[in-house]
Parts: C-alpha cells; structure tokens; sequence
C-alpha cells in the first residue's frame, strides 16, 4: 500500500517556502526558487524529484529550475506558457490538469493573473497551491495585473471547498494581518489569529497552510464586498468606494503605502 502524501515546506531566502509534496519515496516541489535547498532536502529524506509545479515567472520562483532540470534527468516541469521560463516542458493553462501518477494525484489549473499576467494555481486534494496570488491574510502586489484582474482571480478561488489549504509561498502572515487589523479593527477574529500565529513562529513554526474559511474572515481583500466597511476605507484612504472593486482597489493602494 502506498504511503500517504505529506506536504511540507523547504524554506528559502529570507521568507520563501518551496512547497515539498512526497510520498516517501517521489517528490514534487512548487516554485522552487532555489535549488540548493530543495536537493540538499530531498537528499536528507532520500525522495527522488519526479515533479516540479510553476506558478508565474518571477525569480524566486524559478530561478532553480536550471540546476533541478541538469541534476534529475527527465524532471516534467508544469507551468504557464511565458518564454521567460526555458525550462517548462508541459504548459498549462486554465481548464487542463496536471495528472501525477506516481501519486494518484490530479491538480486542476486555474489562471490567476493579478500579481503577473501569468499567474497559474493548482488544486488538488483539498491543497491549493497559489503562489503570490492568495496570502494568508494578503494578497500579492499588482505588478502586471489591474485590480479587477486581481479581484476575479481571488474570487475565483473562493469557490473552492471552506476547508481548502492555502500554499503561498510566502511567509507575510503577521505583516499581512497588522494591516487586516487596521482595515478592520474590531474584527475579534483577525485579533485572536495575530495571537495564534504569534506563538506558531515563536516556536518556529510555519503559519501556512492557511484555510479558505479563515481567510474569508480575516483576509480584507477576500472581503471587500462588506459595504459596512465602505465608510472607513473611504475615510482611511480619501477614494470614493461606490463598489466591491472601488474598496478592492483602495484597500490595495492601501497596503502599498502600510507602514504598519
């Protein structure tokens, strides 16, 4: 019988995870911005790298795909259709799947532009890996995309199953909710989730995976529909909000400028 598949995370840099999904034996990883954690780990666990999951361009997301694509021969690398990636060997794009057969696995693709054009998601298991598009608490900066572009992404994937894991791919918890907390300061849930996710790095700990349901109740971008809210961000940031993409947008423009 195999063995069930763990998820866990390979930190890089100063606040990436790259994502490990194994079996005991198999490995996939998700936006593997540096190889040298990634091979040193599956070293350490004795997996073999069969897979590797992309979900936009930037750097520190593929930046160790050469090195992963020299060191394990016929490594299938998933991602979307952009030339800035050389090392994709199966393009994806809304609509398709990625079947991994080795783990009984098949991710669903979502297109997710906002924080990049290319922006992809996979979902599978009740496991949602999503990059820099959905942050516990956050979500990414708008570097390509418009806001609505963001907005429709996000909405998107709040059609996913309450009890759906969040894998980004950063650790911007508490930074993220400082800024919930002054977007909604007397939402008790954000409070009590500052102090939960407090003691989880204390103890060094990860604060991810987050879950849809909580995020839609901390999350002030997840929640800029909440017209009793409208006022406050009108006050708070001087731009007229008439709807949910109005109060997205400001909300957004909002977190750029948050000292915190």
């Amino acid at each position: 019988m195999a063995n069930p598949l763990t998820v866990f995370p390979i930190p890089a840099f100063s606040d990436n995870y790259i994502w490990c999904i194994h079996d005991g034996c198999h490995a996939v990883v998700v936006d593997p911005g540096d190889a040298e954690p990634v091979m040193e780990t599956l070293s350490q666990r004795g997996l073999r790298l069969d897979a590797v999951l992309i979900t936009h361009h930037h750097y520190d997301h593929v930046d160790g795909l050469p090195a992963l694509t020299r060191a394990y021969e016929g490594l299938a690398v998933y991602g979307p259709d952009n030339p800035k990636i050389k090392e994709i060997t199966h393009k994806v794009k809304e609509g398709d799947q990625v079947s991994l057969e080795q783990f009984n696995l098949t991710f669903d693709v979502f297109e997710v532009p906002g924080h990049t054009l290319d922006h992809i998601a996979y979902y599978a298991n009740n496991w949602l890996f999503c990059g820099d598009t959905l942050f516990s608490a956050g979500c990414g900066r708008l570097f390509e995309g418009t806001p609505a572009q963001m907005l429709a992404s996000l909405n998107k994937l709040m059609t996913l199953p309450e009890q759906t894991q969040v894998y980004c791919t950063h650790e911007y918890t508490l930074a993220n909710l400082a800024f919930a907390q002054a977007v909604e300061p007397n939402n008790e849930t954000v409070t009590s989730t500052i102090q939960n996710v407090t003691d989880m790095r204390a103890a060094g700990l990860p604060s991810l995976p987050s879950r849809l349901d909580i995020e839609k109740q901390i999350n002030p971008f997840l929640r800029a529909e909440r017209q009793q809210n409208w006022p406050y961000v009108e006050q708070m940031t001087g731009e007229k909000v008439e709807n949910t993409q109005n109060a997205f947008a400001a909300i957004r423009r909002w977190k750029d400028a948050f000292k915190g």
